[in-house]
């Protein structure tokens, strides 16, 4: 069941003849992602947390908290990481989910734009988040893995 667990995850693997990077470096390459142009913010991670860095993103449009939890294991050259998601639901205000996963948001205009369909006035893809993380990871020769139960 490896590979379908792997294809259920999220997991991915670096291309070969990539050499891996120490542990720092990979570290310091995912906290060097912070930046203006980015829509998250990666940091250190707390004991409560069970991480070592920390990946959060809140969009106050949809009212959607993204939190993707890493922890380094430089034994086997890889990343966990477990995705964590708090969205609106009508039934009790607030759903929490964990796992992998896409999701986009959208919110539409009220309005009949001239050819006759509604306008999308915000859209926020799930991918533009862990992307970024994953690329860094895989570009240091290093696995992404993805987890559901635990770091």
């Amino acid at each position: 069941m490896g590979r379908l667990w792997d294809k259920y995850t999220g997991t991915r693997y670096p291309g070969s003849g990539v050499r891996p990077l120490p542990a720092v470096e990979v570290r310091d390459a995912l906290l060097a992602l912070n930046g203006p142009d980015v829509r998250f913010v990666v940091r250190n991670g707390t004991p409560e947390e069970g991480a070592d860095l920390v990946a959060d993103c809140r969009v106050p449009e949809m009212d959607v908290t993204l939190r993707i939890r890493m922890r380094l294991v430089a034994a086997k050259r890889e990343v966990r990481a477990l995705d964590e998601r708090w969205e609106p639901s009508h039934e009790s205000g607030r759903q929490y989910s964990r796992g992998p996963g896409t999701a986009v948001y959208k919110q539409w205009d009220a309005k009949k734009g001239p050819d006759g369909r509604r306008a999308e006035t915000f859209r926020f893809d799930t991918r533009e988040v862990k992307e970024p993380l994953r690329n860094t990871v895989l570009a240091a020769g290093w696995t992404w893995r993805g987890v559901v139960f635990g770091l």
